[in-house]
């Protein structure tokens, strides 16, 4: 059977539209919506049904209006291929970054528009801004540390010297000593400066983190006080690291400081070690480190937290929300530096009025004390499948990532972004295999009351929760269900398939 030229080439374009990634509107001269491509569900959480027929008026960022307009005009009048952004707003209301591609059909009296969301790109550079700018900022600071460094030895050497004058009486003695305690003070700060632009001296050697970490547990208890609950998680087979051991008791007395200066009132913190790979994937989202293997240590507490726009700064050396006179806001800095200077890695996860866990990733050490080579991570077949999860997640982001990684795997998936919705969807459909489901989200259902109450509905439903917060955290809180598995964020997708394959091959008893 033959079929017309004209025909084959409708199928491809419908195709196409079908299956583009990106946002396809067809759009007549007063801005009304034709045609929308499924895209829509993805990028802007609309169904392409609800949009056609519709005003691009009812989506579009109102800033953007005018411009929008304008570039319509433009095309129009030109007849010619216009880019421009323009920001449209997604169903939750968070504004969609799009880049466009427009061009004005005369004889159909149409404009075709093709969006690109950039979202991830912008997302991706603001990192690799946030890290150039911590490199300027560290060039910058090591240079000022090194030349007040000489500076301050100059003074304390002239005042050691001035000490030592026997005509001296009593009250200059005192005036000296306390010139010279405040430029020691300031010779500690600058060490600390030096630290965060990764030019301190460090001596490498391979240690064990558990044993550290114990040993420095009862200077811990004394420093952080006894409204303060230590707990340890340690990983019983935890290989050895390559690093400054003195400078990782510094880093580790940091954070908990700084832990304990969130807990004003009390709390626990959590110490918990683990091996650790990070692959291509999480090693492209965070530029600054190199795919490998890592002993990972996780200071968690059960604090204030953090908002999006202190996070963005935590590492600046200076910056603190601390009262004025209560720090001098480089103890994160100097972690940040010592990682780094060690060919490690720093992340900090937090959530306001939750808590916050800083993790702290230095190099696996070999037997014969060098670092393992920071490359060739392998990658094992991923076992698949094809059953229904429910992913639960607040953070836009995060989800897409998720149901993306169980599409590849082959599952089938449905996305809530809160518990309640999560909880009136279980409700509805019985064709759930498994909850897959942040612990902290708005709305007053966590992951563990939502596991809880799918427990209720359909006692045999597969449970898993996963979280930013280390594993530690997590499963000795006492809000976390019993005998649920856990996913630590961030994970693998190798990780994620393998223990989802866990849950549903394993024969319940």
């Amino acid at each position: 059977m033959a079929f017309e030229p004209r025909s084959i080439d409708a199928a491809i374009n419908q195709r196409i539209f079908d299956t583009s990634v990106d946002l396809i509107l067809v759009v007549d001269r007063t801005g009304n919506l034709i045609r929308v491509s499924p895209s829509s569900l993805v990028i802007l959480g609309y169904p392409c049904e609800e949009m056609n027929g519709r005003s691009a008026i009812d989506f579009l960022y109102p800033e953007d209006l005018e411009n929008t307009r304008n570039e319509m005009r433009l095309a129009r009048k030109g007849r010619q291929t216009r880019n421009f952004k323009c920001r449209y707003v997604h169903r939750d209301g968070r504004v969609v970054p799009l880049v466009w591609t427009g061009v004005w059909s005369e004889p159909e009296q149409q404009h075709f528009f093709i969006g690109r969301d950039m979202t991830e790109h912008n997302a991706q550079e603001e990192r690799l801004n946030r890290s150039q700018r911590l490199e300027a900022i560290g060039q910058l600071t090591g240079g000022i540390a090194h030349d007040f460094n000489n500076l301050l030895s100059v003074v304390i050497g002239n005042l050691d010297l001035l000490s030592t004058q026997p005509t001296l009486d009593k009250q200059a003695h005192e005036y000296l000593e306390n010139a010279l305690q405040a430029s020691l003070r300031g010779a500690e700060l600058t060490q600390q400066l030096l630290a965060f632009a990764r030019r301190q001296s460090l001596i490498a050697q391979r240690f064990d983190l558990n044993e550290r970490i114990a040993g420095t547990i009862a200077l811990l208890r004394r420093t952080l006080g006894e409204n303060i609950e230590i707990v340890t998680v340690f990983d019983d087979a935890l290989h050895p690291v390559l690093a400054d051991p003195a400078q990782f008791e510094a880093a580790l007395v940091n954070l908990t400081i700084n832990a304990r200066d969130a807990m004003l009132s009390g709390g626990r913190l959590t110490i918990e070690t683990h091996d650790v790979t990070l692959d291509e994937d999480y090693c492209r989202a965070n530029t600054e480190v190199q795919p490998g293997d890592y002993v990972m240590t996780a200071v968690s507490d059960t604090g204030t937290g953090m908002t999006a726009d202190i996070m963005a700064r935590v590492f600046e050396p200076f910056f603190t929300t601390k009262p004025v006179g209560k720090g001098t806001g480089l103890g994160l800095s100097m972690v940040y530096g010592f990682a780094r200077q060690s060919r490690g890695h720093i992340k900090v996860y937090s959530e306001l009025d939750h808590g916050t866990t800083v993790r702290l990733y230095l190099p696996r050490a070999t037997e014969s004390g060098a670092a393992l080579p920071q490359a060739g991570v392998t990658t094992q077949p991923e076992p698949r499948g094809g059953e229904c999860i429910l992913v639960v997640e607040d953070n836009v982001q995060v989800r897409k990532m998720a149901v993306a990684q169980l599409n590849q795997l082959g599952y089938q998936v449905i996305e809530a972004e809160n518990g309640q919705m999560a909880f009136n969807i279980l409700k509805h459909n019985d064709t759930i295999d498994l909850v897959f489901s942040d612990m902290v989200m708005p709305g007053g259902i966590s992951g563990a009351k939502l596991a809880m109450l799918a427990r209720g509905l359909r006692p045999g439903i597969k449970l898993l929760l996963t979280s930013g917060f280390a594993k530690g955290v997590v499963q000795n809180s006492d809000d976390f269900p019993a005998a649920v598995d856990f996913l630590n964020k961030p994970y693998r997708r190798a990780e994620l398939a393998a223990k989802l394959r866990s849950l549903f091959d394993t024969v319940p008893r």
